[in-house]
């Protein structure tokens, strides 16, 4: 059977050039059936039909003279996203299939009292996601992480020797074998939800680099709900199709 590269196909089947359909193919929007395609070189039949995903755009929550809150989609990532607003100096970050609230600076004063917020662990944060297995309760992880940072990517996990990293978590319900939890954490460390949530058998449904999941969704099911700082509060509701899993299947 004749073969040639994802990427290619891809730009010949949508009408792209060749390095717009590598960047959507590296992005993760791109789809055979229900499987992603990951590597944008990697060879398939030449008669593959795909499927690509909708990218939605940013949504300005709140903005004044020094901060702005965005609601940044899945499948952005943080610096696409802060580019709405100009001039602006993002305050934290989100992993690209991270949905939910992101802090941008307007000034360098408010940077700076932000940050130094940050650090003071003066900001509380709330994040929705959906896990494997059932959680019956609350409860604290308190394990911490190191990362290791490599050709651009980064990889934590669980050592006696990295960070402090403390999450709390607390179900809401509970449908079929699945969790839907409500989560605050202390601290920000590198993939610390999705790595502290596999830590304890309960990886996020679609979380392909820490968790395996028999459920097919399009995105890993984790969404920034809500920041408090300084005196802002700021809440970004949960996208549509996130509790995609109360509708009895997957895409």
């Amino acid at each position: 059977m004749e073969k040639e590269k994802a990427y290619k196909l891809l730009a010949v089947q949508m009408g792209l050039s060749n390095a717009k359909a590598k960047e959507l193919i590296d992005r993760g929007v791109v789809y055979v059936g229900n499987k992603k395609v990951a590597i944008a070189r990697g060879e398939l039949p030449v008669d593959t039909k795909f499927r690509v995903l909708r990218l939605h755009r940013v949504e300005v929550l709140f903005e004044n003279e020094e901060v702005a809150a965005l609601n940044k989609p899945a499948f952005l990532t943080s610096d696409e996203a802060a580019r709405e607003i100009e001039g602006g100096r993002l305050l934290h970050r989100l992993d690209r299939e991270t949905s939910g609230v992101l802090l941008v600076a307007k000034t360098k004063a408010f940077e700076k009292r932000a940050t130094e917020a940050f650090k003071a662990r003066a900001v509380h944060k709330v994040y929705t996601c959906w896990v494997e297995g059932i959680v019956s309760e609350p409860m604290t992880i308190d394990k911490p992480i190191k990362t290791i940072k490599q050709k651009g990517r980064a990889y934590s996990k669980i050592d006696r020797r990295g960070k402090e990293a403390v999450t709390h978590i607390e179900p809401i319900m509970v449908s079929g074998r699945r969790t839907k939890l409500r989560v605050t954490i202390e601290t920000g460390r590198t993939h610390q939800i999705r790595l502290h949530l596999k830590s304890i058998g309960h990886p996020i449904i679609g979380d392909r680099q820490y968790g395996v999941s028999s459920f097919q969704t399009d995105r890993m099911l984790l969404h920034a709900l809500e920041i408090r700082l300084l005196g802002y509060d700021f809440h970004a509701p949960e996208p549509k199709g996130f509790d995609v899993l109360l509708g009895g299947g997957g895409k």
